[in-house]
């Protein structure tokens, strides 16, 4: 029982010890004159777990479940029966106005108030049922538990787990303000008149927020855009050409053979240039093709279109892994590339026995591009190898991962990362894929003759810092 003193302090006495306590810290508010806080528990004629079972189709009587209850009415029709000892029914039937609590899972403090049994029913195990005195009006009970003082009491008192629960015991604690009974009912009927406006409401702050989220994300595909073309940092004479910068390249890849460290795959190369018709064309050897449809869009004179192949070192799948529970080298799944970044958390481990068969060029480096390239849903998402975020000696990537490996010191990861995330790639990466429309496949031969726009080496940190600074108002 709760009561106030001649001071307004706020006390409980507990009639079983008769033990007094001021709870002056429980109390969220002051309430009008006339009215009394008291505990659920004091309230409520009996709190009653309900009964285990499983659903069947045919059976003694209904069980209603919380999957049930659809916006505070009850599918009926979609209730399943369950067998029960005649002796217990009374104990779990369902009567008018009685009061149900989701006391587990995803939805726990749901509550739902009935409002009409249309034939014999009692409630499931993983629902609390209430039940009230005739001089409390359920309405003003039920509009307590969609409250926020209701849902601030009741997450302090939800057990977090995997599969978080609210007992009975933290229900009946709960402090709740009593008005007279027929200011409960006035106090119904007043909120009964606001929930047309409430609903209104709530849909233009649901439609705001889907348009805010459109907005986003449209200026997001929008600032790579104008990253990719050009069009968002100014050019700078004084930084140079990309046709300088893929001159640079070739050269590095020439020392990097002779010592061994480049294979001669990577050598491929082709020259992409504007003709005087305005046409582009690809010279690979004595081969020369006007590639003109295959360019997306116009770049800066600076600029220079090129095939991805020529600006890496590497590019190729990740291996088929004979997996282990021995957690000491991790194999980088699709799972892991997310669009929120690289999360070595949901990867799976190599045996440590097989990792003499991955050659070194198999071993992920920071800065390594990894691009899912199969199945619908994941096909094209990226992230970058970060070692940082690897606490463990090294990681690989498995068969369903191209790493591309950009020539770091000429063309930075991250500015291709934000190509290959743009609308221009993502748009038509089913199109660039091979296979059924269940099983698609991203060839590595076309993963390494995708076009890039290249810009130089100075133009491309620009672009990075200003699509980072960009991405931070974005997020305020």
């Amino acid at each position: 029982m709760v009561f106030t003193n001649s001071l307004s302090s706020y006390y409980e006495k507990f009639l079983a010890t008769g033990e007094v306590k001021c709870i002056d810290e429980e109390i969220p508010f002051e309430i009008p004159k006339g009215w009394e806080w008291e505990r659920w528990g004091n309230i409520a004629l009996s709190i009653q777990y309900g009964y285990n079972a499983p659903a069947l189709e045919r059976g003694d009587i209904k069980m209603v479940r919380i999957s049930d209850i659809h916006d505070n009415v009850v599918q009926w029709e979609n209730v399943p029966f369950c067998n029960i000892e005649a002796y217990d029914i009374d104990t779990y039937l369902l009567k008018e106005n009685d009061i149900l609590f989701a006391r587990t899972g995803g939805t726990v403090g749901k509550s739902f108030l009935v409002q009409s049994v249309p034939e014999p029913a009692i409630y499931a195990g993983y629902l609390i049922r209430t039940r009230y005195s005739k001089e409390l009006c359920p309405q003003y009970l039920k509009s307590f538990m969609e409250s926020r003082l209701y849902w601030e009491q009741l997450k302090s008192g939800t057990i977090a787990t995997a599969q978080p629960n609210c007992n009975g015991k933290t229900l009946g604690k709960m402090l709740l303000p009593i008005p007279p009974k027929a200011e409960q009912s006035r106090l119904v009927q007043k909120l009964a008149n606001f929930t047309p406006i409430f609903q209104r409401y709530a849909k233009a702050q649901q439609d705001l927020d889907n348009l805010n989220k459109s907005i986003d994300d449209k200026l997001k595909k929008s600032i790579l855009q104008e990253a990719i073309q050009g069009r968002l940092v100014p050019q700078i004479t004084e930084e140079g050409t990309a046709q300088e910068l893929l001159e640079q390249i070739k050269q590095e890849k020439l020392h990097l053979l002779k010592e061994g460290k480049l294979k001669k795959s990577a050598l491929v190369d082709s020259v992409i240039y504007k003709g005087d018709d305005n046409k582009y064309f690809e010279k690979n050897g004595n081969t020369e093709m006007n590639i003109t449809d295959e360019i997306p869009f116009e770049i800066p004179d600076s600029w220079s279109w090129v095939r991805l192949n020529d600006i890496c070192s590497y590019i190729q799948r990740g291996k088929s892994p004979k997996y282990s529970l021995i957690k000491k080298y991790p194999v980088v799944a699709q799972k892991c590339n997310q669009w929120s970044g690289f999360s070595i958390d949901k990867a799976q481990f190599i045996d440590p026995d097989t990792l003499s068969s991955y050659g070194e060029e198999r071993i992920l480096q920071d800065g390594d591009l990894m691009w899912n390239s199969t199945g619908l849903g994941t096909l094209g998402r990226m992230a970058i190898y970060c070692s940082t975020l690897n606490p463990y000696e090294l990681a690989v990537a498995d068969s369903h991962v191209t790493v591309i490996r950009a020539m770091k010191k000429f063309v930075l990861p991250q500015y291709l990362y934000y190509y290959f995330t743009s609308n221009t790639v993502q748009s038509v990466i089913e199109d660039k894929s091979d296979g059924s429309t269940k099983q698609k496949e991203l060839a590595t031969a076309t993963v390494k003759t995708y076009l890039v726009p290249i810009p130089p080496l100075m133009e491309q940190s620009r672009i990075i810092s200003k699509i980072e600074q960009l991405a931070s108002i974005m997020s305020r």
